[in-house]
This record gives structure tokens, C-alpha cells and sequence, in this order.
């Protein structure tokens, strides 16, 4: 496996995958399996309901928001793997967090839910030969590999991680 070059993912993403500087990706997204759920762990049921500040996610919030993720990325990943050509629509996180119900899950119930579906995004990724890792597909209008969208997944997670060690003061 290699890196994805910049020109695999539109540059909005550069961010999520410049968080993994590891080759293998399928190690890293099954280690952060285990990483996440450590996290959780540590987590207070009171700390579930903090928000760094009005308006911001609450901590069960961000972990909703990674499941979403985790779903829109996988089936991307899916769908471009299998050699889908109809340009895929983006997701407004913020509309998604807000109907998402996300607080009214305990931080177990919703660590659950992720860990089920890292475990079937792993399944499919582990299957792909390499012509299907470089196929590309259209999502929010912009090209992108099936090989990016896994190095986005494992970088978004170490992403949202790093900003509930620095904003809400947790897993540090």
C-alpha cells in the first residue's frame, strides 16, 4: 500500500490525511479501534454532555459525528470500489449532528455503533486488490480514490481525537 498522492482527494481533505503518516493503512484503522475505545473509556458519564463552548459539540456529539463519518466514508469507499460512476453528494456535518440524536446515546452505545462499523469498513478495505484501491470516484465534487477515503477515515478519527484532547481537556 501507498500514500495516496494530493491529487487522489480534493485539498479540503489534506488536512484529515496528513494526520497518518503510516503506509500500511489497514494496521492504523484497526488500531484506532482499540485506540477509540480506550478513549471512551476514560470518559466520565458526566464529561458525555461537556461542550467546550456554546453552540460546539458535546463529547457524545463528536463520537456520533465520527460514526457519520466513518458510514459516508465507507460507503464511498465501497461504492467507488466497485467501480460506481455516479457522482456521490457531500454531508453537511452540522445538519447531520443536529438530527442525529447523538446526545441521547450513552458514549458506550454510540462506541458500539463506530466499532461496528470500522470493523465492516475494515472487512471490505482488507478484500480490495489494487485496482480497486485506485479506482476513483466522485464525492462532493471532487475525484477521489478508494485509497485516499481510507487514509481520510484514519485521519478525521486522529483529528477529532486531537480536538477533545485540546478543546474539551480529554485523553491526554
Amino acid at each position: 500500500m501507498r500514500r495516496p498522492a494530493e491529487s487522489e482527494y480534493a485539498p479540503y481533505y489534506g488536512g484529515y490525511v496528513s494526520q497518518v503518516a503510516e503506509e500500511d493503512i489497514l494496521t492504523v484503522l484497526d488500531e484506532q479501534l482499540q485506540q477509540l475505545r480506550e478513549f471512551a473509556a476514560e470518559v466520565s458519564s458526566e464529561q458525555e454532555t461537556y461542550r467546550y463552548a456554546p453552540g460546539k459539540w458535546s463529547v457524545r456529539e463528536v463520537f456520533g459525528h465520527l460514526g457519520d463519518a466513518e458510514r459516508v466514508f465507507g460507503f464511498r469507499a465501497f461504492a467507488f470500489s466497485r467501480g460506481e460512476q455516479q457522482s456521490l453528494p457531500g454531508f453537511d456535518e452540522n445538519q447531520y449532528v443536529a438530527s442525529s440524536g447523538s446526545d441521547r446515546e450513552s458514549l458506550v452505545s454510540l462506541m458500539r455503533e463506530l466499532t461496528y462499523l470500522r470493523a465492516g469498513n475494515l472487512a471490505l478495505l482488507r478484500r480490495l486488490d489494487e485496482e480497486a484501491w485506485s479506482r476513483v470516484g466522485t464525492a462532493s465534487g471532487h475525484p477521489v480514490t478508494v485509497r485516499a477515503l481510507a487514509f481520510m477515515m484514519a485521519g478525521h478519527v486522529r483529528h477529532h481525537l486531537k480536538v477533545l484532547a485540546e478543546r474539551y481537556g480529554l485523553g491526554g
